[in-house]
């Protein structure tokens, strides 16, 4: 029965989260940061190399409501299938 529910929740979670994203506001045309993300990005790479470039670009990454959808659907889905697993072998 949890593991139902952890999935219902997980889900609706994930489409409440895309849904909010995808009506948020767009900034990215906002003309006043036009070329930021590029020295942010170089910034980066001068102190940490290339590790920080990659750094950089999953946190971007990270921000997309899309990526958030999916991963919160994944972790729902990994608890539920946990929950289902110890179920079965506690009914044994």
């Amino acid at each position: 029965m949890v593991g139902v529910i952890v999935l219902l929740v997980g889900m609706a979670s994930s489409a409440i989260v895309y849904w909010r994203g995808m009506h948020a506001p767009d900034l990215s045309n906002d003309a006043s940061m036009v070329g930021y993300d590029r020295a942010a990005r170089r910034q980066a790479g001068v102190l940490y190399g290339k590790f920080g470039e990659m750094v950089q670009d999953l946190s971007n990454d990270l921000k997309q409501p899309g990526t958030q959808a999916i991963i919160i659907a994944l972790v729902s889905a990994s608890i539920t299938s946990g929950c289902f697993y110890f179920a079965r072998l506690w009914e044994k």
